[in-house]
């Protein structure tokens, strides 16, 4: 796994709305290695928090957890942000 794969799945991490099974598709990677690469990459207090945050209500890490409305993990403009053809206004 390449630097840039690792910087991208802790982001990802990171990000409340991301679901694990997001990562887990586009990575291959489960709930657990996504733990095991956090408690790595991350400072102890930094992990602590991150796991903390992931257990707690707020965040939607979960399928489980997520509305019933939201079924895909991609933003309708993702091609757009890849790309970087998102207009400065």
């Amino acid at each position: 796994m390449t630097q840039e794969d690792t910087d991208r799945i802790i982001e990802m991490a990171w990000e409340d709305k991301t679901p694990f099974e997001a990562i887990n598709f586009q990575f291959g990677l489960t709930e657990q290695d996504v733990i095991a690469i956090m408690r790595r990459q991350l400072k102890r207090s930094s992990f602590h928090l991150w796991r903390k945050r992931v257990n707690s209500g707020m965040s939607k890490k979960h399928l489980h957890k997520r509305p019933a409305g939201i079924s895909r993990f991609k933003s309708s403009i993702q091609r757009q942000i890849t790309l970087n053809k998102i207009s400065k206004r």
